[in-house]
Formats: C-alpha cells, sequence, structure tokens
C-alpha cells in the first residue's frame, strides 16, 4: 500500500469514528465520552495548533495525562503532520532540557502551573495548554479541513523515548508511512489473530502514560475494533480494577501479573469479566504462564515486541491449553513479521538453534534520534537486530534466551544472563529469578543473583548454586544469592537491573 498525503494515519482511526459517531469512544471520570464529541475535539486542537503556528514537519512534545483530551491532542498534532514526542512519566529536569533542546517547536500540557518543571525546560519555546488557549471554544464547528491528515508518508509521526535511566534520552523514529501500515493501527491488514485479539477488546483498560508506543498501540486497537478504553480513578487497584468497571482487556508487565496472580490465589477476586490479559515487557517464567493460564482460564496472551518495532510475536490461550509445552515461548510472528534467528556474522541458523532474533516489517521505526552509529548498528538492509537471544522452533514458535548485551564477563568470558536465570526459575522454591554483574577486583565482573521464593518456601543458597552448576555450567554460578520479598520495577514496569545492582553498592 502507497499512503498519499491524506491517506496516512490517522485517516482510517479518524473515518472509523465518523462511521460511529455515537459509539462510546472512552469511559473517563464517570460519564462515556462519544466518538463524535472526541472527533470534535480532535478538530479543536487542529485548530489551535494549527493557530500557534505548527504545520507539517514542526515538532510538539506532549506531556499530558491519560484522559480522552489528551488522546485528542495527540490525534491532533497528528492530523496537522507533526512529529511527535511523548514525555514520558519520570524524566528528569536535565533530561527534558537535553530532550526539549533538539529542534521542539512547541511543548503542549494540560496544566502549565502544576509543571513548574517543564516550564523552566522550555526555556523559550512557547507552552501550550489544553485547557488554555488550545481549546476550541463551545460554538466551535468543525470544518472540512479540520480533519484532514496533512502527514507525509516519508515524514517522521512519532519519536517514541526509549530510555533516559542513563546518559542521553534515546529516541526511536517512525515515518507516518509506517503508522499507517501497523498491524493494529490499519484495519484493512487485519488477519484473523489480529481480529481474535481486537474482538476481546471490548472494554480496554487505559492507564500509565499514553506516550507508551505499546499502550498507544494496542489502544488504537481496541478503538479500531469498536471497543471502549476505560480509563481508572487514581490510585489504580489491580485486580479489584477488573470486577470494578467490567473490564476485558487489558496490557500488563510480568511484575504486575505476579501481583494479580497473588491477589487471585490469596483471596476472592473477580476476574471473570476478562478476555484478553496481555503480559509482556520482560520475561515470564514458564511455571507462572502456567499458574496464570490456570488462575484466570483462557485469557493469557504472551507476547514479545519493542518500541523499535511493535509487538513481533503473541501465544494464544489455545495455543497453550493445546500444548501446555509452548508455556516456555512467547508464541509465533504476527503475519506481517518475517523472522530469523542468525549468528554474529548476520547468516541465517537453522531452527531449533539461538542466535540473534532479527525482524522485517513494514510498520518498524527508521532510527535513532541524532543517533546514527546506533542506528546503523540496529538497522540492516530493512531488518531490525532485536539484540535478543532466541531460537525457533520447527513450528515457528520463538523461545528468547535473553539479551545479547544483558552479559557478565567473568575472567574474559561472556555469560548471558537469560539462561542463569531460566535455571534459578526451574528450582520449585523459586518464583523469580534475576542475575547482574558487578565489578570483581579479581575476576574483572562477577555474577550476582536476586531471587523470590514461592510462598512459604525458602530455596537453600547451595542447592541453588548446584543448579545452576548442572543446568549451565559451574562458571555460571553466581558469587552471590540474595532473597528478596519483591523486585524493584522502574517506571516501566520492568525488572529495574540498576535497582538490584545498587542494592550491592557499599553505602
Amino acid at each position: 500500500m502507497d499512503e498519499k498525503p491524506g491517506e496516512v494515519f490517522p485517516r482510517a482511526l479518524l473515518d472509523a469514528f465518523r462511521d460511529a459517531p455515537g459509539l462510546t469512544a472512552f469511559e473517563y471520570a464517570g460519564r462515556a465520552v462519544t466518538r463524535g464529541e472526541v472527533l470534535v475535539s480532535i478538530a479543536g486542537f487542529v485548530r489551535g495548533l494549527r493557530g500557534a503556528g505548527l504545520t507539517a514537519g514542526s515538532r510538539v512534545a506532549l506531556d499530558t495525562g491519560v484522559t480522552p483530551q489528551a488522546f485528542a491532542v495527540r490525534l491532533a498534532a497528528h492530523v496537522v503532520g507533526c512529529q511527535v514526542v511523548g514525555l514520558r512519566p519520570g524524566l528528569t529536569g536535565e533530561h527534558l532540557r537535553d530532550i526539549l533542546a533538539r529542534g521542539v517547536d512547541a511543548v503542549v500540557t494540560d496544566d502549565a502551573a502544576s509543571r513548574p518543571h517543564l516550564a523552566a525546560a522550555a526555556d523559550g519555546i512557547p507552552v501550550l495548554e489544553t485547557g488554555g488557549a488550545l481549546r476550541p471554544p463551545a460554538s466551535f464547528v468543525p470544518g472540512p479541513d479540520d480533519l484532514t491528515a496533512r502527514g507525509e508518508p516519508d515524514g517522521i509521526g512519532v519519536i517514541h523515548l526509549t530510555s533516559g535511566s542513563t546518559g542521553r534520552p534515546k529516541g526511536t523514529l517512525v515515518t507516518y508511512g509506517a503508522l499507517s501500515r501497523g498491524w493494529a493501527l490499519q484495519p484493512a491488514r487485519w488477519t484473523d489473530r489480529t481480529r481474535r485479539l481486537a474482538a476481546r477488546y471490548a472494554r480496554f483498560l487505559l492507564f500509565g502514560t499514553l506516550t507508551s508506543a505499546v499502550m498507544f498501540e494496542h489502544l488504537v486497537l481496541a478503538l479500531q475494533g469498536g471497543g471502549t478504553a476505560v480509563i481508572p480513578a487514581q490510585p489504580l487497584r489491580f485486580p479489584e480494577v477488573f470486577a470494578d468497571l467490567r473490564i476485558t482487556a487489558c496490557m500488563t508487565t510480568v511484575p504486575r501479573l505476579y501481583g494479580i496472580l497473588d491477589a487471585v490465589r490469596d483471596r476472592a477476586v473477580d476476574t471473570s469479566s476478562l478476555r484478553a490479559l496481555v503480559v509482556a515487557g520482560s520475561p515470564l517464567a514458564p511455571h507462572r504462564l502456567t499458574e496464570a493460564a490456570e488462575l484466570l482460564g483462557p485469557v493469557v496472551h504472551h507476547a514479545y515486541g519493542q518500541t523499535e518495532t511493535g509487538m513481533l510475536t503473541l501465544l494464544e490461550p489455545d495455543e497453550l491449553a493445546a500444548d501446555p509445552g509452548l508455556a516456555d515461548s512467547v508464541g509465533r510472528p504476527l503475519d506481517t513479521v518475517e523472522m530469523a534467528v542468525r549468528d554474529p556474522d548476520g547468516r541465517d541458523l537453522p531452527r531449533e538453534r539461538t542466535g540473534e532474533v532479527w525482524v522485517r516489517l513494514a510498520d518498524a521505526f527508521c532510527g535513532y534520534w541524532e543517533d546514527p552509529r546506533e542506528t546503523s548498528e540496529v538497522l540492516r538492509d530493512g531488518w531490525v537486530r532485536t539484540r535478543d537471544l532466541g531460537r525457533l522452533d520447527t513450528r515457528g514458535h520463538l523461545r528468547l534466551a535473553g539479551r545479547t548485551r544483558d552479559i557478565v564477563i567473568v575472567d574474559a568470558v561472556v555469560h548471558y544472563a537469560g539462561p542463569i536465570e531460566r535455571a534459578l526459575a526451574s528450582h520449585p522454591g523459586v518464583d523469580q529469578a534475576y542475575v547482574v554483574g558487578m565489578p570483581d577486583e579479581r575476576t574483572g565482573e562477577a555474577i550476582h543473583a536476586f531471587v523470590v521464593p514461592q510462598p512459604g518456601a525458602a530455596p537453600e543458597t547451595d542447592a541453588l548454586r548446584e543448579l545452576v552448576a548442572r543446568e549451565v555450567g559451574e562458571a555460571c554460578v553466581p558469587a552471590s544469592i540474595v532473597h528478596l520479598t519483591e523486585v524493584p520495577t522502574a517506571p516501566s514496569g520492568k525488572p529495574d537491573k540498576a535497582a538490584l545492582r545498587a542494592l550491592l553498592t557499599p553505602r
């Protein structure tokens, strides 16, 4: 499909809203917000953004909450054809200044007075408020040009920030053409697997941040499928929120899944409304996936993807029920994804051999923001190097084996964290296991492990060491094994290995 200006994202979503203006798009603050109302908001913000001098190609940073209004202003920026930079929660003042200094033309926020750090970081860049100058008048009536998408297919549509915990925040560049070809964003390209998933998204739980590439992707899937995005009151209570709001679909990280399962196991909690609980973001131990299926029923989907690519694979509940041996996989690649496993020289490996996972798809990112060196390292002849290790079985299911960069170098020998973590997690007394490397005067680095025991269990350190030695070799035995009641998580919801290393640093 060759997109032309006006046909690019978000044209398909706007058309879907026009076709059913009375359908509820959002539930927020106790009321239903129809698709027609959202369209009026989008058109009003389009008028406001253009009135502020923004045009196709302008770079706009969004610092907004999770509201129908925030969704509308983001869609409006895309209609104008802007490059949208989502400012994710938790960015430091230094990181904000760095991002805004990269050619940002304007910042859009809900309430500038409540974000003094943002105004300070903007340093002369216009700060526009959704409740201020951008808000359309009560009598506003959209004109025919207010909802015509102006993005160029080759122009940058969104810059997703992927990291900012150390050094300079990294951003991935995605064109309007790629957004238009997304597996979730373009119903004309939906496959049977996509339609099956969308059918479960009647009431999609929307929380966290709209700057998340994953959350936005699944939000659009829900809306394109005719579903409603349900925005809960804060603080968010898991898993009570499922029954309170009759949620049918939810994205979750592995640590949050553990909390949900603990709550379901320990007391009577109603999760019967759920049709899809999509678990992603970090490895999920096979026994935990099996437990989740037993406790929650045929609703648990295990997904794998990256900010650079969107969702790549999916393990559906029916597949797991038919073959419990798939609990250690993340499913098969989506029909829109071509996947290969390759050696360090980029040569294809046969099935069942472990190597680096490479993918090719029409909606992948096109480079890293102001980082040509990293771009050339990851993008190779139309392929994306995921820098994840894995193997494809004879039926096409992917089993991950860790990160190519999640390594510990002991006596100049590279050891991958993934196999050690899986060995530790296979112990019946271990619920979760994580491995980090720390400087060591004798060996350069040393392997250190953290385990969360199963409720009521107390696995012996010697038994865990013996298990690692037996499964992956004596050289992989951790120098220390620390027992934790819970694992610290980063703002993304993933396990925070930097925080784990800090636990080992003498104070």
